[in-house]
């Protein structure tokens, strides 16, 4: 707790008591308070009024049993969570995972995070998560319809609305998605569109939603980079993972001119020196669901495949890296790499990519590193306009949207940047994410007293 202002420690003590075996959760949890001393010396009655207890304290924690039949005709059964954590600035609004690695921690941590994922978006959303440790892997359409429908029997009378609004993550997507709105649909006899989020265009879904986690990281890094007046253009760019958001990430980043040399999927990575194919890459994964391993065999002899045991998708110098796989991925020995390297840019992708001895790393190199709370908020952003969008019985157009994601982008950026210079560490978006997210949660909590 060496970082931790000594009033905080405490506090950290306690959570670490009340929430024992969840180590994820631990992580985040001091991640935003190694940025807090400065705000609880400006504002002493944050301390007084127990909002930070009161922050780390999911407002609901719901736990439940999800039985299903497989096609062999076994009854299976898996674990569903939904963390609803704070409702200060709306409805609770986060993803569902389908992982073997879901656990209650796991949940909570994304949970936690994405409080101050939403509040910086300045949109009216709570933070929560939820998920099941159900692996979609290797299931058939039929098997994945009757587990989703399952789920959502027991999920559904916690959502609403006005209440809490799901979406995607990983393992969960348009299929999914789909299966669980046909199945709340059924439950409660009325088209709630705005219940769930990532839906798809034909019923009530928002253009550019599926773009918009890759596309908004893409565009948080890019604000980085001008801050020292350089761009994408011509840069050497890695990109972790090869799910929705790396290939989104891809995508704009080639867009801007810079050159995606390489993925990866847990096998292993793919080296493609002339620059990712896009339009394979996608075949590959999106519609095949195939391993990396297939893209460098139908590219040929120019692209190096290299196994999960053997190396690192970091080894690869770059000039900016982008994780967008999943949490703890990037390690120090990792940064010390890409640092040695010569990188100037981190975008965080996926939700906590970076191990706090790798992010420590990378800033004390000073190298601009964009952590996933403020990065990876286009996702939630865009989910927030597909709310507005079903509220108001309205659909935008796919510029239309992408316009205001890139608003909002260039908005949290300069939020960032703009807290982390009034509480005297400019270039810090660690620390002016952390605060401007708490800041606006806590204040929002203390005018509706204690509740």
């Amino acid at each position: 707790m060496t970082n931790i202002d000594e009033k905080l420690q405490p506090i950290l003590a306690e959570v670490i008591r009340r929430n024992a075996g969840e180590p994820e959760f631990h992580q985040a949890v001091l991640e935003v308070m190694e940025s807090l001393g400065h705000v609880v010396a400006k504002h002493p009655d944050f301390l007084e009024l127990a909002l930070i207890e009161r922050i780390c304290e999911p407002e609901r924690q719901i736990i439940f049993r999800i039985p299903w039949v497989d096609d062999s005709g076994q009854v299976q059964i898996n674990r569903g969570f939904r963390v609803q954590f704070n409702s200060a600035l709306g409805p609770y609004k986060g993803g569902l995972r389908f992982h073997p690695s879901v656990n209650l921690g796991i949940v909570k941590f994304l949970g936690f995070e994405q409080v101050f994922k939403n509040a910086l978006t300045g949109l009216p959303i709570g933070g929560g998560k939820g998920g099941s440790d159900f692996d979609p892997k290797g299931k058939s359409d039929g098997e994945i319809m009757r587990f989703c429908q399952s789920m959502m029997t027991e999920l559904h009378r916690h959502l609403g609305e006005q209440t809490d609004v799901p979406a995607g993550d990983i393992g969960v997507g348009g299929r999914e998605i789909g299966y669980m709105f046909g199945q709340y649909k059924r439950l409660n006899n009325r088209y709630e569109a705005g219940v769930l989020t990532g839906k798809a265009i034909a019923y009530g879904g928002s253009r550019a939603r599926t773009e918009a986690t890759g596309f908004g990281n893409t565009y948080f890094t890019k604000a980085m980079l001008e801050t020292r007046d350089t761009d994408f253009d011509g840069k050497r760019v890695v990109v972790s993972g090869s799910g929705n958001v790396a290939i989104h990430t891809i995508e704009k980043v080639q867009s801007f001119g810079g050159k995606v040399i390489a993925c990866s999927d847990s096998s292993g990575y793919v080296v493609d020196e002339a620059g990712i194919d896009l339009e394979l890459l996608q075949e590959i994964k999106t519609r095949r669901r195939e391993r990396i391993s297939e893209y460098a065999r139908r590219r040929g002899s120019d692209v190096d495949f290299v196994k999960a045991d053997s190396g690192s998708v970091w080894d690869v110098p770059c000039d900016v890296a982008m994780p967008s796989a999943t949490q703890n991925e990037l390690s120090g020995k990792n940064a010390r790499t890409l640092v040695k390297n010569g990188v100037i840019a981190v975008g965080e992708g996926a939700n906590m990519p970076c191990t706090p001895e790798a992010i420590r790393v990378l800033r004390e190199a000073g190298v601009l590193f964009g952590p996933g709370k403020a990065a990876n908020a286009g996702g939630v952003a865009t989910s927030a306009l597909e709310m507005q969008q079903n509220a108001s019985r309205d659909r935008w157009t796919f510029e239309q949207t992408e316009t205001r994601l890139a608003q909002i982008m260039k908005s949290i950026h300069d939020r960032c940047a703009e807290t982390a210079d009034e509480y005297g560490a400019p270039g810090d978006y660690v620390l002016g994410a952390n605060i401007a997210g708490f800041v606006r949660v806590a204040e929002s909590m203390r005018m509706l007293g204690v509740i």
